[in-house]
């Protein structure tokens, strides 16, 4: 079991870059699978991107592919979510969640530990 928190969110203009963090105090975080998914107001959770937990498979969704890049460094139980060229339709509750199996999957069902979520708004 694993509890996730994640950090870095924020208001940016558009063009603009983030870098999201989602942290965990257990050890055994760097065995997890982890994702990123996104809610904006009315609308449902969408997958973003995942990472497997060696960092050997990534998966992004079409929309922040090329923008978005996934990374981890499991000596800090740390995933990163680096955020270029934001647009104003990226402003969402950002959400990290695990997944016990090393498979990066854009499945939320498939993940069973979330965290709290972190706000992204991008101005135009």
């Amino acid at each position: 079991q694993v509890q996730p928190a994640e950090s870095g969110g924020g208001l940016v203009q558009a063009g603009g870059s983030l870098r999201l963090s989602c942290a965990a105090p257990e050890r055994t975080f760097s065995s997890y699978t982890v994702g990123w998914f996104r809610q904006a107001p009315g609308n449902e959770r969408d997958f973003v991107a995942a990472i497997s937990f060696s960092g050997a498979t990534t998966y992004y969704a079409e929309s922040v592919k090329g923008r978005f890049t996934i990374s981890r460094d499991n000596a800090k139980n740390t995933v990163y979510l680096q955020m270029n060229s934001l647009k104003p339709e990226d402003t969402a509750v950002y959400y990290c969640a695990a997944d016990f199996a090393d498979r990066a999957t854009m499945f939320d069902y498939e993940y069973n530990y979330w965290g709290q979520g972190t706000q992204v708004t991008v101005s135009s």
